[in-house]
C-alpha cells in the first residue's frame, strides 16, 4: 500500500513593479500569470507609487507585494518570474532602468538561499528599501526575516531610506 504524501508548500513573497506603459495593468497581468504558473496567490498589497531608485531620471514606479503558496522550489519560482517578465515584454537594458515589469523574489518561507549570480533569498537589500518593505509589511507584518530575526513590520518602521513611497487609494 502506497501512501500519498501531500505536496509541501512554501509561501513565496514577491515584489512586482514597473514604470512604463499601463503600470497597473502590467502588475495585474503578472499576478494572473504567477497564479497560473507558480501557485495560489494568497495575499496582495495595495499599490504604491515610488520615485525611481538608483537611476532617478525616469518615471515613477508602481509597486505591489504578493504572497503565494507554492509547491515549487525557490529557483523554479524565480525561473517562472523571469519567463513572465519576458512574456510581458520586459527588455533588460540598464541596471535600475525603466521597465514594463519587474518581479523579484523577496522571501521564500524561512529559507536562506545563496546561489551566486542567480538567487539570494532573503533579498539582500530589502531591509534598506521602503518601496519593498512598505508593501511587504502590509501583507506580512509578523513574518520574521530569517537572517535579521526581526518582523517585517519592525524592519519597515526603522528604514532610513529617504525615497518617497505613496500608498495609492483606489
Amino acid at each position: 500500500m502506497m501512501l500519498n504524501k501531500a505536496l509541501e508548500c512554501s509561501t513565496a513573497y514577491l515584489l512586482l513593479g514597473g514604470n512604463l506603459g499601463d503600470r497597473g495593468g502590467n502588475l495585474k497581468r503578472a499576478i494572473a500569470l504567477l497564479e497560473e504558473k507558480t501557485g495560489k496567490v494568497i495575499s496582495v498589497s495595495s499599490l504604491y507609487e515610488t520615485a525611481a531608485w538608483g537611476k532617478t531620471d525616469q518615471p515613477a514606479f508602481l509597486n505591489q507585494a504578493i504572497a503565494l503558496e507554492t509547491s515549487l522550489s525557490a529557483l523554479q519560482v524565480l525561473d517562472h518570474a523571469l519567463n513572465i517578465e519576458q512574456e510581458l515584454g520586459r527588455v533588460r537594458k540598464d541596471k535600475w532602468g525603466e521597465r514594463l515589469i519587474d518581479i523579484d523574489l523577496i522571501l521564500f518561507g524561512d529559507e536562506i538561499i545563496n546561489i551566486p549570480d542567480k538567487l539570494q533569498v532573503p533579498h539582500p537589500h530589502m531591509q534598506y528599501r521602503k518601496f519593498v518593505m512598505e508593501p511587504l509589511a502590509e501583507i506580512a507584518p509578523d513574518v520574521l526575516h530569517p537572517v535579521l530575526g526581526e518582523t517585517i513590520l519592525a524592519i519597515s518602521r526603522n528604514i532610513e531610506d529617504p525615497l518617497k513611497v505613496k500608498k495609492l487609494i483606489i
